[in-house]
């Protein structure tokens, strides 16, 4: 898929890791598409270490999670507005 349909995960020079809607946030980033469930298969799978190169809390899972529920609608919406305007 392309870049612009997945939703970013982000590991910032900080060490934090959060959702990148932008893509634009320095760090390491991993891409997973917008649905909940591709999250709580990386989640199960650990591709979120792996990809980040950095064990994940499961407290950094959960807080993820929350936001991934969060951003999911608006990432849907945006990506539906992409489509209709091409």
């Amino acid at each position: 898929m392309p870049k612009k349909e997945l939703i970013r995960i982000v590991r910032t020079p900080e060490d934090a890791v959060l959702i990148d809607l932008t893509g634009k946030k320095s760090g390491r980033g991993a891409y997973l598409c917008g649905k909940v469930s591709c999250f709580k298969l990386a989640h199960k799978n650990k591709s979120l270490d792996r990809a980040l190169k950095q064990h994940v809390k499961p407290e950094i899972y959960e807080q993820l999670a929350q936001d991934f529920i969060k951003v999911e609608d608006e990432f849907l919406a945006a990506k539906e507005s992409a489509a209709d305007d091409e």
